[in-house]
This record gives C-alpha cells, sequence and structure tokens, in this order.
C-alpha cells in the first residue's frame, strides 16, 4: 500500500517550498503531472515581492488592498505582508541567488500598481526558472512525475488521499495529510501563458465533492503576450519590461492608454488588458510594445532571457517592436481555504498557491504577489500540519470504478471548443448573454459520452461561469458590459 504522511500535490513553488520545510524523517511524497519543470512557477519572469522592511508593510497591504478592488481579505494580505520578510530571508539564507548591484546589494524592481520598487528577481527575467531550480535542489523527499490525480479519496469529512494515473497506470496513493498545490486553470483558456499541465482538474474534483471554490469569476489576463505562435502557451512578456519604461503603441507609435487610464502603461493589469482588447476591436489596428527607448547592452543583460527567446523568431530587442495581445495568466479565485491552507470541512486536505484562494488577492492580483503567496501559506500550512495531534484512523474502501480516465471519442474537438468559449464569452470582457450561450455549451457536452478528465475541467469552466452569472456588477478582473 502507498502510505505517506504527507502527499503534496504539485512541484511548483508552493509545493517545492512546503517539502524544504517538512523535516526529513517525515515520509513525503511530491508528486507532479509531467516532469517537474513544466509548472507556471518555472514560466514566471518578473520576480518575487517582498516588504522591504516593517515600515513598507501597510504601503504593501494598500498596494494589494488597491489592486484588489479592495474584495481582499485584509486579515490574509496582512500575514502575506508580514511574513515576507521571514520568508524572504530564510529563502536567501539557505543560498538562493537574487540579482545584485555591484556592490552586493539586492536589486529592487516596481511592476504596475505598486507604489514602491519591492520586487526581487532572478536571472534578469528568469526569477521562476531559478528559484524553482533552487528549491528542486533543496528538496530531500521523493518526487514523483508523471502522475495525474484524477479523485480525491473523501469520505465523512476526512481526506484519506488520492486516485491518479502514475505512468499511465491507475494507482491509490494513501496519506494522512494532502497538500493541493496544483496551480491554476490556463488550460482552459485559448489564449494563456501557463504551463501546458495546468488544466483545472483538481478545481472540477472539488466542484465534484462540494467543496466551495471562491471568486471564481476573477481571473487574471495579462496584457502583454505575444500570442502569434502556434502553442497553447503564448510568450509572455514580462510587466517588468513596462515597469523600466517600455511603452504599449498603435501601428502609428501612438500611446492610446492614456486614453483609458492617467497612469498609462503603468495601470494595473487588467485595466491595461481591457483597454488593449477594447483599442484593438474598435480601431481594428495592431498593438505593439515598444521598446525603442532601451540602450541595447543594458536591455540584454536585463532581460536575457526575453532577447534570447524573441532573437530566436526573427525580433532584434531593443531595436524591434512586438505586437502583444492580452492572454489569460493567473486565477486568482480558486479552492476557499483558511488562513492556515486548511480546506474547510475536510479533515486532512489542504490547498496553497495559485490552485487556492485565501482572500489575498481580492478581485485582481498585484503584479509579483504571487510567488510570496506560494511561499508564505506553504510555511503556514507546513506548521499547521506539524503542530496537530495525529490521531490513528482506518481507510475505508474506495472502489469506484472509473471508465474512459483520460481520452475518450471527440474530447479533443469538445476541449478545443471549451478553450474558444471560454475566452470569447468568459474573457476580458463579458456580457450575460455570451455567459449564458458558455453556459448552455458546457451544458451539452457534459452530457456527451466523455473522458474523465474532459469532465472535470467542464465542471471547473461551469463554476466560473457560475460566479460570473452571480456578480452583476465589474469589479477587479471581472468586467460585465
Amino acid at each position: 500500500m502507498n502510505r505517506y504522511d504527507i502527499l503534496i500535490i504539485g512541484a511548483g513553488i508552493a509545493g517545492l517550498y512546503s517539502a524544504m520545510n517538512i523535516p526529513k524523517e517525515k515520509s513525503v511524497l511530491v508528486v507532479c503531472k509531467d516532469i517537474p519543470w513544466e509548472c507556471n512557477t518555472f514560466y514566471a519572469q518578473g520576480g518575487m515581492v517582498t516588504a522591504l522592511d516593517s515600515e513598507d508593510i501597510p504601503l504593501h497591504i494598500e498596494d494589494t488592498m488597491v489592486a484588489g478592488a479592495n474584495h481582499n481579505i485584509r486579515e490574509a494580505v496582512e500575514i502575506l505582508s508580514r511574513t515576507s520578510l521571514e520568508t524572504t530571508s530564510d529563502i536567501i539564507s539557505r543560498g538562493m541567488k537574487f540579482d545584485r548591484d555591484k556592490n552586493g546589494d539586492i536589486l529592487y524592481t516596481k511592476e504596475a500598481a505598486h507604489s514602491t520598487a519591492r520586487i526581487v528577481h532572478a536571472g534578469g527575467d528568469a526569477t521562476g526558472r531559478y528559484m524553482h531550480y533552487f528549491m528542486m535542489a533543496q528538496n530531500r523527499h521523493k518526487l514523483q512525475r508523471n502522475t495525474l490525480v484524477y479523485d480525491l479519496l473523501i469520505e465523512d469529512g476526512r481526506c484519506y488521499g488520492v486516485k491518479a494515473l502514475v505512468n499511465y497506470k491507475p494507482e491509490t496513493i494513501y496519506a494522512k495529510d494532502i497538500i493541493i498545490a496544483s496551480g491554476g486553470v490556463g488550460s482552459l483558456y485559448e489564449y494563456n501563458t501557463n504551463s501546458r499541465t495546468v488544466s483545472a482538474d483538481i478545481h472540477g474534483i472539488c466542484v465534484e465533492k462540494g467543496i466551495e471554490l471562491r471568486d471564481m469569476e476573477m481571473m487574471q489576463f495579462h496584457p502583454t503576450v505575444f500570442v502569434k505562435t502556434p502553442f497553447a502557451r503564448k510568450l509572455l512578456l514580462t510587466e517588468a519590461l513596462r515597469g523600466e519604461g517600455a511603452y504599449v503603441v498603435d501601428e502609428d507609435g501612438y500611446r492610446f492608454l492614456f486614453d483609458y487610464d492617467k497612469r498609462g502603461e503603468l495601470a494595473s493589469r487588467d485595466i491595461v488588458s481591457r483597454a488593449i482588447f477594447d483599442y484593438k476591436r474598435k480601431t481594428k489596428k495592431e498593438v505593439y510594445l515598444d521598446f525603442s527607448m532601451f540602450e541595447e547592452e543594458w536591455f540584454k543583460n536585463r532581460f536575457p532571457n526575453i532577447t534570447k527567446t524573441f532573437d530566436a523568431l526573427g525580433y532584434h530587442f531593443p531595436k524591434d517592436r512586438v505586437p502583444i495581445s492580452p492572454a489569460f495568466h493567473y486565477a486568482v479565485g480558486g479552492i476557499k481555504s483558511d488562513l492556515n491552507g486548511r480546506v474547510e470541512g475536510i479533515d486532512g486536505l489542504y490547498v496553497i498557491g495559485e490552485a487556492s484562494s485565501t482572500g489575498v488577492h481580492g478581485a485582481n492580483r498585484l503584479a509579483s504577489n504571487s510567488l510570496l503567496e506560494g511561499v508564505v501559506f506553504a510555511k503556514r500550512a507546513v506548521e499547521d500540519i506539524l503542530g496537530k495531534e495525529q490521531r490513528e484512523y482506518k481507510i475505508p474502501i474506495f472502489d469506484k470504478e472509473y471508465k474512459n480516465i483520460i481520452h475518450h471519442g471527440k474530447d479533443r474537438e469538445y476541449k478545443r471548443r471549451l478553450r474558444k468559449i471560454m475566452w470569447e464569452d468568459i474573457g476580458i470582457i463579458r456580457s450575460k448573454k455570451g455567459l449564458l450561450e458558455a453556459k448552455n455549451i458546457i451544458y451539452d457536452i457534459k452530457n456527451r459520452d466523455i473522458g474523465r478528465l474532459l469532465e472535470l475541467r467542464l465542471n471547473t469552466a461551469s463554476a466560473i461561469v457560475e460566479g460570473a452569472l452571480k456578480r452583476e456588477k465589474s469589479l477587479g478582473t471581472h468586467y460585465i458590459e
């Protein structure tokens, strides 16, 4: 029998920082769906927020609340900011190397809607990649790849483990405590910046089990994405580019964002995304990110990965401007948890990182708060697990049969249809008519003969539509015409 003290679902920053904080005497299994670095953390460019000192905490809280349209839970935001002083120094003391200046002082950058430069970064524009590699190297526990969770084993208010496909074979994994750190919902959308593994399966299981999802209508779109590639995951152009001074222009070089908000390029993500989406729709003009104000050597050092990636596509930065579009970026809402990551009403089940809804982000996430949220709530969940009294219990028999776990018949075609609907009707600008149409189509696909994974995606899509229909007024990332 596969039985562990703690099972961690997901090997991004939230899952790995949890593992780093669990003593090696505990039997721990970290699982990921594919290869470990196929996760959103790996693709994070900009950096990680940290309060600069105790004086900066109130400012960071205020910036987070304002970006979140004051829909945030203030206590969660206070915990996030206060704990950042501990977690950032812990990560540095363990050996993580953030970018520093010639004197050895840490470099901070500023992104949209921050009142000061408080974002640490690594490898210029490869923060996620560096942090992921660092945490993988620090992990002392067993890490298992190619593990796709397709059910949570819950009975009488307790979670006993999961059913998963391990290398395409069904297996049952039991654990005393289960931490969900499986990320967001990106693959539901036609245009997204997410890892291909991020497909909302676990959210879909929660819908089935009656576990509450909160603020699912709050989906964040990144304004500056290169979408002219054949792959589902589009190429993100980090917000730090605009933070450093890049312009958003139309094909005539006009900086139209100031027509929408006096902060122009530095307005919050939802405003910039909607402005670009609306401007393109109205004028039928192409929109570009312009870097021509930067000095070449400086640009190459500050944004080495972006320079290299786009060089391979035939763009020479900072000389060339690049066409952009908004794309789905981050699930602001998620599986409801308390401030220690516990899923209410289910013993032994925790959720952290992008999969969760702690109330930190409100109606819109402040740039670069996501990596920080991953580490802060990982720390709290692990402290909660290690601090509680472990009781012995008998594992019930879970013998439900599942047909067509992976794919079935026309699943691929339905999946493509779903992604198009999500983008067009449950995307940046929504209307009641579009949402109701989407709801009907999702319901129709759900009633066909489909595989388990598509069923879970459709559950999550339904939750997003329901949330959007319930909220009749625009708020944060939820914009209804």
